[in-house]
């Protein structure tokens, strides 16, 4: 679909250990989107967000502040081609 769009995430700060993983894949699948989230060897978090406009900024929205544990330092956003591959959260 046209509207569709495809982000990558990086999220830096205090995001591993805190259910930033878990609380982001259960905010992804109640939008509707596709993609995968996965924390990294250096402290940050991936998250790979495929789906409606609307529906992935207001994801993107969501990682600036993460479940209440977390405390976000950084949101980096680049934006990828469509992947027919990525899997339903």
């Amino acid at each position: 679909m046209l509207s569709d769009v495809c982000a990558r995430v990086l999220v830096s700060g205090r995001v591993q250990g805190v259910f930033f993983r878990y609380s982001c894949a259960r905010e992804a699948a109640a939008a509707g989107l596709r993609g995968t989230v996965r924390n990294l060897p250096d402290g940050r978090v991936e998250a790979v967000f495929q789906g409606a406009t609307h529906a992935v900024q207001r994801l993107i929205s969501w990682c600036h502040d993460g479940p209440p544990a977390a405390r976000v330092a950084d949101v980096t956003v680049s934006w990828e081609p469509l992947d027919d591959g990525l899997p339903d959260f």
